[in-house]
């Protein structure tokens, strides 16, 4: 009993100070809405790269709260479905032929844009994760490791992290022997394997070198 309490007390601690620094920002910026935003999906060699905007209305309802790579894949669907009922969340995307276009820091960038501009209240500041400014007129401040430091940004990466994840799934149904149900679509040795026997789908990103290298191969009809 010793042991849970000290962790429930743990979280608390660990989420009061990410509400207390979004308190400060938004003292600073002079009160308003503060979003968050980050991204999922920066490292896969297939699907999107998607972003979120956080609007944090009820923060208390979101004890627990943590950067989306240090929970759990069940504690991150809990708070996820807490995120999207009590707070005001936009959702922006950049599918794979945008990453291969623009390549994936600019995809990156378009997919926050978008996510930002997806909120149904426009916010006075956007903190963003990491050393990034978007091409909005909002105000906007990039705090490196930001998931691990706002409240709003952790909320974010936890909505952004969530929905990919559900949208590889889908592709999962669609593309079955590829498993991007178990990696999400990252350079797993169980997707290299396949990618090599099959080739990339169009879901692939094609310069991102392991897919390119296997689609080069395959045109020059060379072996895997």
């Amino acid at each position: 009993m010793v042991e849970a309490s000290q962790k429930v007390s743990r979280k608390r601690i660990l989420f009061e100070r990410l509400l207390a620094f979004d308190q400060e920002e938004a003292s600073a910026a002079k009160g308003g809405w503060i979003a968050g935003v980050d991204e999922a999906g920066r490292g896969p060699l297939a699907g999107p790269v998607v972003a979120a905007a956080v609007i944090l209305v009820q923060p208390e309802t979101l004890a627990g709260i943590n950067d989306s790579k240090k929970l759990s894949a069940r504690r991150r669907e809990e708070l996820y479905l807490k995120i999207a009922r009590s707070g005001i969340v936009g959702i922006g995307f950049a599918d794979e032929r945008q990453i291969d276009e623009l390549n994936i820091y600019q995809a990156t960038r378009l997919a926050m844009k978008k996510a930002a501009l997806n909120l149904s209240h426009t916010p006075t500041l956007l903190l963003i994760d990491g050393p990034i400014r978007l091409d909005l007129t909002l105000e906007q401040k990039g705090i490196i490791r930001g998931d691990q430091k706002s409240a709003s940004i952790a909320a974010a990466s936890i909505v952004a992290k969530v929905f990919r994840d559900h949208g590889m799934r889908k592709l999962h149904e669609l593309y079955p022997a590829y498993a991007f149900h178990n990696h999400k679509g990252y350079g797993t040795a169980e997707h290299l394997r396949v990618l090599r026997e099959r080739g990339p789908l169009p879901i692939h990103r094609r310069s991102f070198a392991p897919v390119r290298e296997v689609a080069e191969a395959m045109l020059k009809g060379g072996a895997l």
